[in-house]
């Protein structure tokens, strides 16, 4: 017959089952977030394959049309000199080309946010990822005063899904705080202040912009051979 467990081993115990409760909930959290990066990829490399070709076509006649104005102005032995400035010209092209399918983009994710149904399953999945980040009793959640009503409905939401993944409770504030000429999303801040998790959607758009980049300019302008290790 087994004796009776004495306090240290009780504790001993319950340490073992917290540990292994916060590890399932990490690496959910590791799950949701996952998704939600590969979902909002998908999203943006629609977005570029839409203006890609728009983008290509302006691209090739403004590259074209300066190319044989240049040649018909400029004697043979200014050549090399223009065709720097010309390769100057052509990556602020680049660049403006660049910046123009990101604005598209911001201006795209609007429709996100003006369709309730697909932005509260937005908000749920970016509100449950935080929960599971701070792991504290209680939060504070900040949205646009116009989304106070579908943030509170989604972290309503995401709480009950925080509580079955961690066995825990959270206590969440919704307070309309950020301004509504961003696109969305919300910011979190944890009871103890020490946390802050930012899934707004400018912010979700901005990191996979920098992370996106390599790959976006490759598709719209093709491989540079002078650069070695990245495109």
């Amino acid at each position: 017959m087994s004796r009776p467990m004495n306090d240290e081993e009780v504790m001993n115990e319950m340490n073992k089952m917290v540990a292994f409760i916060k590890q399932e909930a990490m690496e959910k959290a590791r799950e949701i977030k996952i998704k939600a990066d590969e979902e909002f990829a998908i999203e943006k490399a629609k977005l570029v394959k839409q203006e890609q070709q728009a983008i290509d076509a302006q691209y090739d006649k403004k590259r074209k049309g300066a190319e044989v104005a240049q040649k018909m102005k400029v004697p043979i032995y200014a050549q090399s000199t223009l065709t720097n400035k010309s390769r100057l010209k052509l990556l602020q092209r680049r660049e403006e080309h660049l910046q123009d399918l990101f604005s598209a983009s911001r201006q795209d994710l609007q429709r996100l946010a003006s369709d309730d149904a697909r932005y509260v399953q937005f908000l749920e999945g970016v509100i449950t990822q935080a929960f599971l980040q701070v792991l504290e009793p209680s939060v504070t959640i900040h949205a646009r005063k116009s989304d106070v009503g579908l943030v509170q409905q989604a972290a309503d939401n995401a709480a009950k899904t925080f509580t079955d993944l961690s066995g825990r409770t959270i206590d969440h504030d919704v307070e309309g705080t950020l301004s509504d000429d961003g696109a969305g999303g919300i910011k979190l801040i944890s009871g103890s202040k020490r946390i802050t998790v930012d899934n707004t959607l400018d912010e979700r758009l901005r990191l996979l912009e920098d992370r996106m980049l390599p790959e976006i300019r490759k598709d719209l302008f093709g491989p540079n051979n002078n650069r070695k290790f990245y495109t």
